[in-house]
This record gives structure tokens, C-alpha cells and sequence, in this order.
């Protein structure tokens, strides 16, 4: 069996990690109402978390803006309500 290439021989450090786990982490975050980004600003880790979050945000948008376009319901004001 082959072995595979250390992290070191690849060029990768300890913060190169898939990012596709911190775009996941960011978009939970969003949906959990977790508005932190638990890494540091300096780092890919940190835009790609800013990434998931924002497309988490703006995706709840669209579905926020669609339900108030499609609700239909009586413009008056009823007896009795104020």
C-alpha cells in the first residue's frame, strides 16, 4: 500500500483544512443564530466561514421576501383590531 504525502510535503499548514467544512460550519452558524466567527480575521478559514454565513443570510432572505409577496390577506383593519 502507498503511503500518502505528509500535510508538510503537500504545502499545507495546520489551518488548511477543507474548507468546505468552515462554508458548512458558517451556514449552520447562521441557522442556529450563532453570529460569531470562531476564527481568526486574518485566515481563509475566516472567509470562508463569512461565506456560508452570508449565503445562509441572503438564501433565508429570498425565502423571507417570496412569503411576504405571496401572502394574501384583507389590506382593511376589522372591527375590533387597532
Amino acid at each position: 500500500m502507498e503511503d500518502k504525502a505528509s500535510r508538510a510535503e503537500r504545502g499545507l499548514g495546520k489551518y488548511d483544512a477543507p474548507l468546505k467544512v468552515q462554508f458548512e460550519r458558517g451556514y449552520l452558524d447562521f441557522k442556529r443564530g450563532r453570529v460569531n466567527n470562531p476564527f481568526h480575521s486574518d485566515t481563509m478559514q475566516y472567509r470562508e466561514w463569512e461565506r456560508g454565513f452570508n449565503a445562509a443570510y441572503f438564501e433565508n432572505l429570498k425565502r423571507v421576501k417570496e412569503n411576504e409577496k405571496s401572502r394574501t390577506g384583507s389590506t382593511r383593519v376589522l372591527a375590533g383590531e387597532v
